[in-house]
């Protein structure tokens, strides 16, 4: 194509545009921000429940006349014809043109020339040209916060913040309040951020209308900006002002912490009230499985499941942690509940993710009662690729229960590694098989081996100490776990093995109290953790301490190991029938536990 043809029809093309331009000038409100600029601080779409169209939305949209006359026209069609080739030039014929025909559309495109061009302070001279020119206009409002921010210009944003404010329907604000948080958070000085933000929020701060909202939108940019405690203070206020809110209780949710406690009290308190949002309990839930506090968790799920039984993900949260607590048939009947409420989830990916995860669930406790057919019937149905992993891990795993230990690691050995992580999910879990089938030296050597190429990966040092407990090579177990605290000095389950072993073993009982003590400040919450300490208490002869912490860890996970435990000092203490009871109870959830067979054995126990 030669270039004066190419010319021509470039030029026809600009003049259709600047048609189609002129003609919307006449009929229809400004754009809202072109996808290519930065995000803007306010999002035209209303929160959901809010009015289509505001009243200031319709007054805006009123017709208005195009003053688009033939030599404007012209000046509009040099500046797009050179837009690409010399930006400089093209931004000012387009923003002389706007000024001069007063039209929203010309500001905005005069801004989106400087910023193609990169040049920040160019688009906010434009975006300030255009808020001069049609005052009433917040769309002219909201690029220039938008430019503000971006560059980082923070504190020259609260007039123009109190201004949109002002101009946003009480019905919107809550969800305005949301789109500040997530914008101002992209400023460089986050500090100053949350500052300027609570200048412009004064009185929303002050109103119980607004309030809670407001104080949550400063308590992110205080958390954003490291400061904590004034997030807590933030959400403590919103909640005070508004109750029923949710932005409080979120950030407190976010907040929560052993080491922050009145942040949940504020989660609690918004729970109890009649408007509380299911999704606000199902993520309560979630914080209290990442604080090891499963039956606190299961509560919740429960509470859940029973007010709202048509919401398909409680159902399978809750099978997960009756699952992990061994309550076989009440998670069978929740995780089939999820799946047969999946098809409502209304995410694809969501959905896939949330049946993989059931069927693995289902196949776990299908290979607990022995049955491997159904095991394997339930893998077969996952045909999600990004879990194949896991999936053949499982189906390995079956293979090697029913004796077919080499069959099993040519399977595992047979995955895939499209990442790092996938290939050392694949050797973990060949190491893992070996463990299983009680081929100690053989797992010793493989993560041996692993170590030496990686010699600060203290997963796999803290495995090998774990393996080499097995061996009886005691010293080497200690000597592993001391150089995961060394490389790793918050690492709880090397504290806590540690501790456990010489407390076991009855050797450094004092040293041993001393490091679980320590797994326990890393990890309060871990029942565990908790099991060694009631453990070592024991050893030391302090049983009525140490009945009372195995007797709470037990309460809090009522797992065969921790009732091995805690039967065997209830049965020192004199109260046998209790500690048969407790037995009896962890018997029925794994009868092949080891720590639960031995003690039996030991004391000459019959179930």
């Amino acid at each position: 194509m030669n270039l004066a043809l190419r010319r021509s029809r470039l030029a026809a093309a600009a003049f259709l545009a600047l048609i189609a331009l002129a003609a919307q000038g006449q009929t229809e409100a400004p754009a809202p921000a072109s996808p290519t600029s930065p995000a803007p601080i306010i999002n035209p779409s209303p929160p959901p429940g809010a009015p289509a169209v505001s009243e200031t939305s319709k007054a805006s949209a009123q017709a208005q006349p195009s003053a688009m006359t033939a030599e404007l026209f012209y000046e509009v069609l040099l500046g797009e014809l050179n837009a690409r080739s010399d930006p400089g030039a093209a931004y000012g014929l387009v923003l002389d043109a706007a000024r001069r025909a007063r039209d929203g559309k010309l500001f905005q495109r005069a801004v989106e020339i400087a910023l193609q061009s990169r040049s920040g302070d160019s688009a906010l001279a434009a975006a300030r040209a255009w808020k001069d020119t049609l005052p009433d206009s917040r769309e002219a409002r909201r690029f220039e916060l938008q430019i503000l921010i971006a560059l980082n210009r923070i504190a020259e944003t609260v007039e123009p913040l109190r201004a949109e404010l002002a101009a946003t329907p009480q019905v919107e604000r809550p969800f305005l309040m949301a789109v500040i948080a997530r914008n101002y958070a992209r400023a460089t000085d986050k500090k100053l951020a949350a500052s300027v933000v609570e200048q412009a929020l004064a009185d929303e701060l002050a109103s119980p209308a607004t309030g809670g909202a407001a104080w949550a939108t400063v308590g992110r940019l205080r958390l954003a900006a490291g400061d904590t405690s004034g997030a807590l203070e933030a959400a403590i206020k919103g909640q005070q002002l508004d109750p029923s809110s949710e932005g409080p209780a979120l950030l407190a949710l976010d907040i929560m912490d052993p080491a922050q406690p009145l942040a949940e009290p504020i989660v609690k308190r918004y729970l109890a009230g009649p408007k509380a949002q299911p999704e606000m309990r199902v993520g309560y839930a979630r914080a209290l499985v990442e604080g090891r506090r499963y039956a606190e968790a299961s509560a919740e799920l429960t509470t859940l499941t029973a007010a709202r039984p048509e919401l398909p993900e409680p159902w399978l949260l809750l099978g997960s942690l009756q699952t992990q607590a061994r309550q076989d048939k009440a998670a069978e009947a929740s995780i089939n509940r999820f799946i047969s409420l999946a098809p409502t989830l209304r995410d694809p990916e969501g959905r896939e993710r949330g049946l993989t995860q059931a069927y693995l669930l289902m196949a776990q406790l299908a290979e607990r009662r022995k049955d491997f057919a159904g095991a394997e019937t339930w893998l077969g149905r996952i045909d999600s690729t990004d879990d194949l992993v896991g999936a053949q891990a499982r189906r390995a795993a079956l293979l090697a229960r029913q004796g077919k230990l080499a069959q099993a690691r040519e399977l595992v050995r047979s995955l895939p590694e499209r990442t790092a992580d996938e290939k050392k999910q694949k050797f973990l879990t060949e190491v893992q098989l070996l463990r299983d089938a009680k081929q100690y030296q053989s797992a010793f050597d493989m993560l041996a081996q692993a170590s030496a190429a990686a010699p600060t990966d203290t997963d796999l040092i803290y495995d090998q100490a774990m393996v080499a407990e097995k061996l009886n090579r005691l010293d080497e177990m200690e000597r592993l776990l001391r150089r995961v605290i060394e490389l790793k000095p918050d690492n709880q389950n090397a504290y806590n093995a540690l501790g456990y072993s010489l407390a076991d073993r009855k050797v450094r009982l004092e040293e041993a109290r001393s490091l679980i003590q320590k797994a326990v400040q890393l990890a309060p919450e871990d029942p565990f953790i908790a099991d060694s300490l009631g453990w070592v208490e024991y050893r030391l002869g302090n049983t009525a301490e140490a009945l009372r912490i195995l007797e709470d860890a037990y309460k809090r996970r009522p797992d065969p190991e921790i009732g091995a435990h805690l039967g065997e000092v209830l049965w020192a203490a004199g109260q046998r029938d209790r500690a048969v009871t407790i037995w009896k109870e962890a018997s029925l959830a794994d009868a092949d536990n080891e720590t639960l067979q031995e003690t039996l054995k030991r004391l000459h126990v019959k179930l």
